[in-house]
């Protein structure tokens, strides 16, 4: 039985089956007929030597031994299927992956570089939460604490910003900011925290709403929701723009930084050295 070709094809018929544990709609996935499956569910079975499925009125359920191997064949085909992706990505297809918060900062960049270069296209994959490895990328942008061997991009700056329609004709002063909704982009609230104590002001936070990102807490600045905490980067074009006002010159820096880490050795794809290059330039 060993030495048989693994039925890859009964394989995914199990996985697509093992996810609905219902006949009719696995059949409609695959586009085959009910029976074409149940054969290859069979086949796989006859292969391995054991049942997979128990059949009752109620439709399907998994057999100890079938729910046993399910993660371990769902890992393995999931595997095969990215490195077979990534194979037939064409040559001039750069896979990029960047923190949601970095948005704002990095899509105009890509915009003008794949303007300039017309040859080079950018797979771009966003996240919430960056971490350092390069798996299936061939770069990534990190926030925290530079990686060794990361080219900079920007060290993060806060300074309070909010729309231009919030304000009136009189200068603001800090303590003014009692009177608007805190936006955070953090539920600890360390950011407003961090400026406020870097301005030796204790200030009462009494309306305030949390985000999952700096992004969204910015948008919901622009459109007048209250005064978000923000980075100076990532907001350049807002201020530039004026659909936001930062009605303060401090800044705090916060110690972390915006990076970028990029695929080395003979394997390293035509183009990067552009992307690397062009994301590094300063502003």
């Amino acid at each position: 039985m060993v030495n048989q070709p693994l039925p890859l094809n009964a394989i995914h018929a199990f996985l697509v089956t093992a996810r609905h544990l219902n006949l009719t709609r696995a059949a409609d996935e695959l586009c085959l007929t009910q029976g074409a499956v149940s054969r290859k569910i069979a086949t796989l079975e006859q292969w391995l030597g054991f049942a997979l499925f128990e059949r009752h009125a109620r439709g399907l359920h998994l057999t100890v031994r079938g729910a046993l191997l399910l993660p371990q064949l769902k890992q393995g085909y999931e595997l095969m299927q990215s490195a077979t992706d990534q194979a037939r990505q064409p040559d001039d297809v750069l896979r990029l992956r960047a923190p949601s918060c970095s948005m704002r900062w990095l899509l105009p960049k890509l915009v003008q570089l794949e303007q300039q270069y017309t040859d080079l296209h950018v797979k771009l994959t966003t996240i919430l939460a960056p971490n350092e490895q390069l798996e299936n990328f061939d770069a990534a942008i990190v926030y925290g604490n530079a990686p060794p061997g990361s080219h900079p991009l920007f060290e993060e700056q806060l300074t309070p910003v909010l729309a231009k329609t919030l304000l009136d004709d009189k200068p603001l002063t800090v303590a003014d900011l009692a009177n608007f909704t805190f936006l955070h982009a953090t539920n600890d609230e360390r950011d407003w925290q961090l400026w406020l104590h870097a301005q030796k002001v204790e200030l009462a936070m009494r309306r305030n709403q949390h985000f999952t990102t700096m992004d969204l807490a910015i948008g919901a600045a622009i459109q007048g929701f209250g005064v978000a905490m923000a980075d100076i980067t990532l907001v350049k074009s807002d201020l530039a723009a004026q659909r936001l006002i930062a009605p303060f010159d401090a800044a705090v820096k916060t110690g972390a930084a915006y990076s970028l880490i990029s695929r080395e050795g003979k394997e390293t794809p035509p183009h990067l050295a552009t992307l690397v290059a062009w994301l590094c330039q300063p502003d």
